[in-house]
């Protein structure tokens, strides 16, 4: 394993999701959210530096996991892997968190797609870093 080359793909990643994250839940979402003020945790700001630290923490993971079954073949590679743990990971998240809270359904597909984005974005990222 190049740990440098670990490194510097999960601290790309991390900076991606970190300007997606924004565009799409400060900027595209934030009508929905607002609409939906009343569900929130009242100190939910204060909580944020977590999902933060966790965005920080799956960046490692989710390049971690890339390059235990890397093949080299490209730019397709990551977006295979990045569809893959999408589907893993919002497929369980999205219907979970509808069906736990008072969510519109029309949210939770949003998120879905713009997680989807993200993954595959993630996992192109990722091959670019890891490309011979």
């Amino acid at each position: 394993m190049n740990v440098k080359r670990m490194v510097v793909a999960s601290l790309l990643v991390f900076v991606a999701v970190q300007a997606m994250d924004y565009l799409i839940n400060m900027v595209i979402l934030m009508p929905s959210y607002k609409a939906l003020a009343h569900i929130w945790r009242p100190d939910m700001q204060s909580k944020m530096w977590l999902m933060t630290l966790a965005s920080f923490i799956g960046s490692f993971l989710f390049v971690y996991i890339f390059i235990k079954g890397y093949e080299n073949k490209g730019i397709m590679e990551g977006f295979r892997y990045g569809t893959i743990i999408g589907l893993f990971m919002n497929v369980v998240g999205a219907l979970n968190q509808y069906v736990i809270y008072p969510l519109p359904l029309a949210l939770v597909i949003k998120w879905f797609i713009y997680g989807m984005i993200e993954f595959i974005i993630m996992g192109i990222i990722a091959a670019l870093v890891y490309k011979k």
